[in-house]
């Protein structure tokens, strides 16, 4: 009797502390991979800024010999540069490099939201109706867990797109004010700046990271 009496009564509280730690882990976990995020935003935009003034010098020099010696075959045109070319080859190589970091950072990312999804989907199976269930922390159902963590990972991808975007067309383009403009959407993160400082601060003051 009391072994069935175990058995009846053991799975609620368990489910709300396994579900209550794994969410205050994933809210640490978003808190860490934005920071490595920022990390190596920065260091590409390093990056991207080197390859933005070589571009906009070797644009110049272009536009200069134009002016001062008679037009070059497309053969002789190639060569002019050597230097520079091979400079703009390493440092697209190393933007790159950050590509693929922040790309395994997003990855992770989406596998925090799924984490969450399955915490909702779990609690839905033992509480059924969501006025049931009492609030893991302050005052936010798991669903909402749920919410800015999928609102995070859908703004970092679309800020991925960008940056890969951004680095597809930089050392490629003969515009300086479209070079600029590249270099001005790697810095400022449209997708994520504002919005998504506010969705993380929100998360780790609600599981107790930060002091109310």
């Amino acid at each position: 009797m009391e072994a069935k009496t175990l058995g009846d009564t053991a799975p609620r509280k368990p489910v709300l502390a396994v579900s209550a730690r794994k969410i205050k882990d994933n809210a640490a976990d978003w808190h860490n991979l934005i920071l490595k995020w920022e990390a190596l935003n920065d260091a590409g935009f390093t990056t991207a800024n080197r390859i933005a003034n070589l571009k906009i010098t070797l644009l110049s020099k272009d536009e200069a010999e134009l002016e001062s010696s008679s037009p070059a075959s497309g053969e002789e045109e190639e060569k002019t540069h050597p230097d520079y070319d091979k400079e703009l080859e390493t440092l697209c190589e190393e933007l790159q490099t950050t590509l693929e970091g922040l790309t395994k950072i997003q990855v992770k990312m989406e596998k925090l939201s799924s984490t969450t999804k399955g915490i909702c989907e779990l609690e839905n199976y033992y509480y059924g109706e969501e006025n049931r269930r009492p609030p893991l922390f302050h005052t936010w159902p798991t669903a909402h867990f749920y919410e800015v963590s999928s609102k995070l990972s859908n703004m970092y991808g679309r800020e991925l797109l960008l940056k890969r975007t951004v680095g597809a067309e930089l050392a490629h383009s003969a515009d300086r004010d479209l070079i600029l403009s590249y270099l001005s959407m790697w810095l400022h993160q449209p997708y994520v700046e504002r919005e998504g400082r506010l969705l993380l601060e929100s998360m780790l003051l609600e599981t107790g990271h930060r002091s109310l």
